[in-house]
């Protein structure tokens, strides 16, 4: 029995999810018994449909068969129902008996024959609308009880839909009247030194752009090796990640040509009906964040539109018993379901924890609420339940909304959960208490049970197992120094100098993971035990895919303290990317960063057009370009403007 008051819809074992797993363990044809109550069996199903049919064909046959029945209903559909006739064609004395009285109203007259042919029509369509039921009856006999129960959520959320998006525009949206957004576009440095700079990385961002139009156009990625097209699992059928992710790089670099063409693909061949299973996170981080982003800075109405309708096709993710989303779901059939690896069937902390900015948004941009209800819900959710330590564990189990395995991590699996507390509070205008509260104690109890110190002195954030540390920290813990940081606004004042020095530490030590390798990039994970500081000591750690996570904290902390250490630092990871990833087709992701000679993996990730380039491109702009008092970047480096205390209506009326 799920605990915390949330009563299941249906019964599924840990891991099947509604489609999980060939069956998720029923045995036969996997039919369950629906758990709630008043749900009917399938037998009562049968009887309510013979009931059903037999009903139906004795009024149909009843009017079919009375006699001269073409004027009886002719009388039925236009007489009787008069008063929903305009004023005007109301006639006193026209009824169904003074149409045969002679004159104008006798026997094969066009009036008669007008009304015949009306009365044949509703005889066709009173027999389709039979067939129709009891084929829609059938089907719903051959679904299992979880599928039926699916529909019914569906239904009543597309009834939502439909009543508060088919008003406004022609394309379902209210209106908004579009404002040029404050610092999109910013000026050239004064530093002729930073200029320079700052062209080199947009000439990088046109030499990973043109290989990607030249050899893998309309697809999700490039190999720049095999100069042809990637395509990650992650995205189902859905095509064009590298297109959306390069949206807003392409906007502030001013590649003007480059985001019309982009735009234009995007008019004609984005398609988000496809059969496919995808993941929730990466979908809506990519494709709905990089689409808001678009439209935030260039008021082109598709970029909104495909947004809203991706978001909308993602909803169902959220048809849990407690409202915790799936991290798999089908577009087509709605039925979603977990990673099989994910501790019995969890959904993944970092996933359903890295949904709140883009939804929020979409509700904004729609005028639906119900984006921003799904997401205020996992809150809910997460407020119920104890955290061992004041930690939030990485797993999730979205059938009995209580933990899974009690793992914690500030890097893979649990990273973005806590970035979106710290931007949820900062992107409401600071109105959004509940974010803060739950930012601010997640990092004390962080500093407290994770955060450590090396015999060299480097600051480090270990993972948590069970009460056991693993001195192990991931290159995408890195953003954590840029988040503390930038949370520094959150704390007391006491402890505003604490935090973003703790943000320079953190930054430190990632810079040491880079500095550390043959290469000057970071491995994907590195150790403090052993002997060793800041190096990573297994294969499977070693390679580096092109990550931004690094680079963010340096964007940050340049942003937020001036030091020029950070420009240095991100030059040098500038030309460790020239030196070591450039390549004829575009760039590269690494092997191994200890060695002298690369081993190229030849995926160019679309995130390294989204993230990588634009935060060097920022760390050598001026502040007036996306200043951070008025946008907030998604974890994909997506912006999304801050949202003023005028237009807070979606927070407002949640709480």
């Amino acid at each position: 029995m799920p605990m915390g008051g949330l009563l299941p819809m249906f019964s599924s074992p840990p891991g099947g999810g509604l489609g999980g797993g060939g069956g998720g363990g029923s045995g036969g044809l996997g039919i369950r018994k629906v758990a709630g109550p008043g749900a009917f069996r399938l037998t009562e199903k049968f009887v309510l449909l013979l009931v059903f049919s037999a009903f139906i064909t004795l009024c149909f046959g009843a009017i079919f068969f009375l006699p001269d029945s073409s004027k009886l209903l002719s009388g039925v559909f236009f007489h009787s129902n008069s008063a929903l006739q305009p004023a005007s064609d109301h006639k006193p004395g026209l009824g169904l008996g003074s149409i045969n009285a002679g004159g104008k109203g006798e026997e094969g007259s066009e009036g008669e024959r007008a009304a015949a042919a009306a009365a044949a029509d509703n005889l066709a369509k009173i027999r389709e609308d039979h067939e129709r039921a009891l084929r829609e009856a059938k089907e719903t006999l051959q679904k299992l009880p979880e599928e039926i129960q699916r529909d019914i959520l569906q239904e009543k959320e597309q009834v939502l839909q439909d009543k508060l998006l088919n008003k406004g525009n022609a394309g379902g949206l209210p209106h908004l009247d579009f404002r040029p957004p404050i610092g999109a576009l910013g000026r050239e440095p004064t530093d002729p030194e930073i200029r320079q700079k700052r062209a080199k990385i947009k000439e990088m961002m046109k030499h990973a752009w043109d290989n990607y139009k030249l050899y893998a156009w309309g697809l999700n990625e490039l190999k720049p090796i095999s100069k042809k097209g990637h395509s990650s699992s992650l995205f189902g059928n859905i095509q064009g990640a590298t297109i959306v992710d390069a949206l807003d790089t392409l906007f502030i670099m001013e590649m003007k040509d480059e985001f019309k063409e982009a735009k234009e693909w995007i008019e004609k061949h984005l398609d988000f009906n496809v059969n496919a299973e995808i993941s929730v996170f990466e979908v809506n981080i990519r494709f709905v964040g990089g689409l808001l982003s678009a439209y935030y800075l260039s008021g082109e109405e598709i970029f909104r539109r495909k947004a809203v309708e991706l978001g909308e096709k993602l909803l169902p993710a959220f048809h849990t018993p407690s409202g915790i989303p799936w991290a798999l779901l089908n577009l087509k059939s709605g039925i979603g379901r977990n990673w099989p690896w994910a501790s019995g069937g969890s959904s993944i902390l970092a996933e359903f924890g890295t949904l709140h900015l883009e939804f929020v948004h979409l509700s904004h941009l729609s005028g639906n609420p119900v984006f921003a209800e799904k997401v205020f819900g996992i809150r809910n959710v997460l407020n119920t339940l104890d955290k061992p330590q004041g930690l939030y564990p990485n797993y999730l189990n979205p059938s009995s909304g209580q933990w899974g395995q009690h793992h914690v991590s500030v890097g893979g699996l649990g990273d973005s959960f806590y970035e979106y507390l710290l931007k949820a509070w900062l992107m409401s205008d600071k109105t959004d208490l509940e974010a803060k509260k739950m930012y601010f104690a997640a990092v004390q109890a962080i500093e407290t049970h994770l955060i450590r110190k090396s015999s060299g002195g480097l600051t480090y954030i270990a993972e948590w197992k069970g009460g056991l540390l693993e001195h192990k920290m991931g290159h995408l813990t890195c953003f954590a120094g840029g988040m503390f940081a930038l949370g520094a606004a959150c704390a007391s004042p006491e402890l505003t100098q604490h935090h973003i020095e703790l943000g320079a530490e953190i930054a430190r030590t990632c810079y040491e993971s880079y500095n550390r390798t043959a290469m000057k990039l970071g491995p994907e994970a590195f150790r403090f035990d052993g002997g060793v500081e800041a190096i990573a000591t297994r294969q499977s750690e070693k390679y580096y895919i092109l990550r931004p996570e690094v680079i963010e904290t340096y964007m940050y902390m340049w942003r937020l303290t001036h030091d020029p250490k950070y420009r240095k630092w991100a030059w040098e990871a500038v030309e460790a990317l020239e030196k070591h990833c450039r390549v004829d087709g575009g760039y590269s992701g690494l092997r191994d960063v200890y060695l002298k000679q690369e081993s190229y993996d030849d995926v160019q990730q679309s995130f390294f057009l989204a993230e990588t380039l634009k935060y060097l491109y920022l760390l050598f702009s001026d502040d007036d370009l996306l200043p951070l008092e008025h946008w907030i970047f998604n974890t994909e480096a997506h912006l999304l403007p801050v949202l003023r205390k005028n237009n807070q209506e979606v927070e407002e009326n949640h709480k």
